[in-house]
């Protein structure tokens, strides 16, 4: 009997490129495994209405976890022009599906590794290591957004300087969630021996809401005394991370906040074609390379996809296949580091399916 089934989820533009290096690895690494193909993405949303159908839903319910290519995302009104001609006037709104997945599965944990592998010439330092944890599921991405200032807010102290015409986004922020992925931090950084904490806020202007992240950050930390915790105004941690890098070490902050920095540090690393992620839930996971879906690329097979077969060393760590997630790194660490085998990012003329390949040698 199969030991695993995993939900397989291309997407668009490059998205594909990437899982096909994904498979290549995966067959080399013979994990026992069924993977089950999930419909995701632009193509859906034109033809169908929605890019995450409900049989996708249903599909990623019935498997153990999911791996995911790329998603294509465009503004509302260019949104609702590429629906087909009988989809349209029906008031359909164009929402991020992997956005929506993290929502609808509580996948409330978004993991991003930030690591330098010796002899990436991208490079910012060789000795970075860092790991963001990005609440996944509230902040500024709930998607309550208004088109003009609704009635009921007229009387809110400050919207008098307001017009009434402006477009308006709420941010939720509740000490249930903020809580929960602090304590995914703290817990990560013990199970990994990791030396410090540092949550991520801007307290000082967003005061009710980052309020209630701090709160729980200290009564998280408080239960973690061998750890190091501090706090950083979201845009001094820019600063600080360029200038120090090598103070951090476990980065928690919300929703917003993380998705920026998670970029930062990704590119001190190499860029997005280093950088993987895991979002993670109680009782399921979704594992992704963060880049996007580069249409104008697709079937070139010019992406790097060293962030994917990182995302699948991930997986391979969530299912508890410890020893093959570790095989797995240690044959991209070889790759990189032997620097005969580069994609166009960095410098060489590889194709998405060599640097596979190669990495497949050395599993």
């Amino acid at each position: 009997m199969t030991k695993y089934h995993i939900a397989w989820m291309p997407g668009d533009g490059i998205g594909r490129d990437v899982l096909e290096a994904a498979e290549i690895v995966l067959d080399c690494l013979a994990l026992d495994a069924e993977y089950v193909t999930a419909d995701i993405g632009w193509e859906f949303w034109c033809q169908e209405g929605d890019p995450l159908p409900q049989r996708t839903l249903d599909t990623l319910g019935s498997t153990d976890c999911a791996l995911f290519g790329a998603i294509t995302s465009k503004p509302r009104d260019a949104a609702e022009a590429e629906l087909a001609p009988g989809l349209r006037g029906q008031g359909r709104v164009y929402r991020s599906p992997i956005v929506r997945m993290r929502q609808e599965l509580d996948l409330y944990t978004c993991l991003r590794p930030c690591r330098a592998f010796a002899g990436n010439p991208l490079n910012y330092r060789e000795d970075i290591d860092i790991v963001v944890f990005r609440e996944n599921t509230e902040g500024m991405y709930i998607g309550v957004e208004y088109s003009q200032v609704p009635e009921l807010f007229y009387d809110v102290p400050g919207m008098e300087r307001i017009p009434r015409d402006a477009s308006i986004s709420l941010r939720a922020i509740t000490h249930r969630a903020s809580e929960r992925i602090v304590r995914r931090a703290f817990e990560y950084a013990r199970q990994h021996s990791r030396r410090r904490v540092t949550a991520v806020h801007k307290a000082n202007v967003l005061r009710h809401t980052d309020s209630v992240f701090l709160k729980a950050a200290r009564t998280v930390a408080a239960e973690f005394p061998g750890i190091a915790y501090d706090e950083a105004n979201i845009d001094a941690m820019g600063m600080w991370l360029l200038k120090n890098p090598l103070d951090y070490d476990v980065v928690v902050t919300t929703n917003l906040f993380g998705d920026i920095m998670s970029d930062l540090c990704a590119q001190m690393v190499g860029g997005l074609g280093f950088a993987c992620s895991g979002n993670i839930g109680d009782n399921y996971a979704v594992f992704e390379p963060t880049h996007g879906s580069a249409p104008k690329y697709a079937g070139q097979y010019r992406a790097n996809p060293i962030a994917t077969i990182l995302a699948v060393r991930m997986m391979l760590e969530w299912l508890g296949e410890r020893q093959m997630a570790e095989h797995l790194e240690r044959a991209v660490a070889e790759v990189i580091a032997e620097g005969s085998i580069r994609t166009y990012d960095m410098g060489g003329k590889a194709s998405t399916l060599d640097i596979a390949r190669a990495v497949a040698e050395r599993v």
